[in-house]
């Protein structure tokens, strides 16, 4: 746990935080920012530390550090604004269980992907690459770009896959960071198969950068 302060009385005259209350709010606003992902999801977060010595938090304000989301290994913040500012740093893992492709058998470089060339592995997403597919429509039909051995995850940049975005199409944007999520509308401006980079130029003449999703909507981190 890592802990920053600031106007913090030199003796304890508040009461100490209680470390199961902090770790509760950071628990149910991971479960809240999970919402949605695929699969079976599990989160376990470290306490804090039960010596700590931090004034009790009137209302506590979990957040997920700049470039961070709900997934895999992360720290998660907690601020306190009163009575005291103060703010601490807890460990957390967020798994997702879930089936994903394998290939079934090896693939040879430039092999049309077949329903027998594919098999389904259950397994952590969180501990796989970002761009592992899910879904054997995702797989099928197209051509592998180089061989894979059998039992290896299937990846989308495994295969040469349709672009999801193009070049000059108008596409959803969805923003998200720490306790926020904006829908916005941009223009692509080059081509992006699902979990490739993508630019946009936003309505406002903002370019961001963002990786394309199935279905053509891009998202970007902050």
């Amino acid at each position: 746990m890592l802990v920053t302060a600031s106007g913090l009385p030199a003796s304890p005259v508040h009461a100490q935080q209680a470390p199961d209350v902090a770790e509760a709010r950071v628990r149910e606003f991971l479960q809240a920012q999970a919402a949605g992902l695929p699969g079976e999801v599990a989160i376990q977060v470290s306490p804090l530390d039960p010596n700590n010595q931090l004034p009790a938090c009137a209302a506590l304000e979990p957040f997920l550090p700049a470039g961070t989301r709900a997934w895999g290994r992360i720290s998660v913040g907690v601020r306190c604004a009163s009575p005291v500012n103060w703010t601490a740093y807890l460990q957390a893992q967020v798994s997702v269980v879930a089936d994903y492709l394998i290939a079934a058998r090896p693939l040879r470089a430039g092999q049309i992907v077949g329903p027998a060339d594919i098999g389904q592995r259950r397994g952590d997403l969180t501990a796989l690459a970002d761009n592992t597919l899910t879904d054997g429509t995702q797989a099928m039909g197209h051509h592998t770009r180089f061989a894979v051995a059998a039992g290896t995850p299937i990846r989308g940049d495994m295969l040469r896959i349709p672009h999801a975005v193009r070049q000059g199409q108008n596409v959803p944007v969805v923003s998200v960071g720490p306790g926020f999520r904006v829908s916005s509308e941009g223009r692509a401006m080059n081509n992006a198969a699902p979990g490739e980079s993508v630019r946009v130029r936003l309505s406002n003449g903002q370019v961001v950068t963002g990786v394309a999703q199935p279905g053509g909507t891009v998202e970007v981190s902050f």
